[in-house]
């Protein structure tokens, strides 16, 4: 049925005489290009390999050839069509290339290597990125795309380790003093909340979630998450919060992007906070559990000035941890309103941010012998996050107008 189909469909694709525009055609440089022949070229599509014929046209004030049929059909410079291309490189992101090559021959009958995998799935990555790029263009002032107005935006951040090639941590070192072995990729997420349950805990809206993350510096996640936020309609957003866990980074974003925005510590990270003091002052487990009990009550009743006061009673156990510790629920104090947020119905935790920092990187990028470079990575990232925002199908659909 493969083969008929695939007859059927060269058929089809050869019938309006390879593309042939004329003798002569005018090229977006405003040239003539000229007519030399015809060219054939085979594409592997999902019904099988066809024979595609194509008018070639020569530019000679450019020196270069080209095939107009070819941005018809969105087979420039590959022999992959597009059907078959947005399913090696949907395999390519969510398995090792090396079984993905494998599923894809058992599942769909496209025999292509695993090389050939990695190579199509950077090269629709890199696509991908231009397709947010052009997005994040129609979010300025201007050119803003209506959406509905949200009770509740929600932007989180965080940072998780990427396994890479020794070349991308030259001059880096680790936490042991030694080379690094990975980068920090940062990832972004934006989603939404309108209702309570009945015991007045937040509900995420169901698919509201969008990703964004390479790895990159701060200040370029910065620009691109405004950028989605502004997408998600921050600006008819009832309210804005932001949470992330202590890192500097965050929260300077959070001061330059989202200014005015509620700023929220997720609470189970501050909790490791009391508990590293606890461990470093108390030898026996009962005293630690019973202390952090102490602690972990007067936190999530907001009382941050409580649980600093505590800590300053332990200096003499370990003065320059301690100071550390007062220092961070200091900082953040504000950060840890718990039982202000939970009465306004806001989450205070970051676990879709966890979730996502496993779903879009660690489940693809960290698995046994993985080393990447950053470039791929960064690829494989953003088909990741473009498959998980549900923003794949819009993708492929840019792609065929453009």
């Amino acid at each position: 049925m493969h083969a008929i189909g695939a007859n059927l469909l060269e058929n089809l694709l050869n019938a309006d005489n390879g593309g042939y525009r004329g003798a002569t055609i005018v090229c977006e440089q405003g040239h003539r290009p000229q007519f030399v022949n015809y060219r054939e070229k085979k594409l592997l599509t999902v019904l099988g390999e066809v024979a595609v014929k194509r008018a070639y046209y020569h530019d000679k004030k450019c020196r270069r050839g080209f095939c107009p049929k070819d941005n018809t059909l969105d087979i420039v410079a590959t022999s992959y069509s597009p059907g078959v291309r947005r399913l090696i490189s949907k395999v390519g992101a969510m398995r090792p290339f090396g079984l993905g090559h494998q599923d894809l021959q058992e599942l769909a009958g496209i025999r292509v290597n695993a090389k050939e995998v990695e190579r199509v799935s950077q090269m629709v990555g890199a696509q991908v990125e231009e397709f947010y790029s052009r997005q994040a263009e129609a979010v300025l002032p201007d050119k803003i795309i209506p959406i509905k107005a949200h009770r509740r935006l929600y932007i989180s951040m965080d940072g998780t380790g990427v396994p890479v090639v020794k070349r991308e941590t030259v001059d880096r070192r680790g936490k042991d003093g030694v080379q690094a072995k990975t980068r920090e990729a940062k990832l972004g997420c934006v989603f939404t909340q309108t209702t309570v349950d009945e015991e007045g805990r937040p509900i995420r809206d169901e698919q509201s979630t969008s990703y964004i993350g390479a790895i990159e510096v701060a200040d370029n996640l910065a620009k691109r998450l405004y950028k989605e936020a502004k997408r998600r309609g921050i600006d008819r957003a009832n309210d804005v919060c932001v949470i992330g866990d202590g890192a500097h980074w965050i929260w300077n974003i959070a001061d330059e992007q989202f200014h005015g925005a509620c700023q929220i510590v997720d609470l189970y990270h501050a909790r490791e906070h009391y508990w590293t003091v606890a461990r470093a002052c108390f030898k026996s487990k009962d005293e630690q559990n019973q202390w952090a009990g102490e602690r972990r009550l007067e936190l999530n009743d907001g009382h941050v000035e409580a649980v600093i006061t505590a800590i300053e009673a332990l200096r003499e156990g370990d003065n320059e941890l301690c100071a550390r510790e007062i220092g961070y629920f200091e900082k953040n104090k504000e950060r840890m309103r718990y039982a202000e947020f939970r009465a306004r119905g806001l989450f205070v935790g970051s676990g879709v941010m966890e979730a996502g920092c496993r779903t879009v990187v660690g489940q693809r990028l960290k698995q046994s012998g993985m080393h990447w470079t950053v470039d791929g990575a960064n690829k494989i990232i953003t088909v990741r996050c473009s498959l998980l925002s549900h923003h794949w199908e819009d993708f492929w659909e840019w792609r065929a107008a453009v």
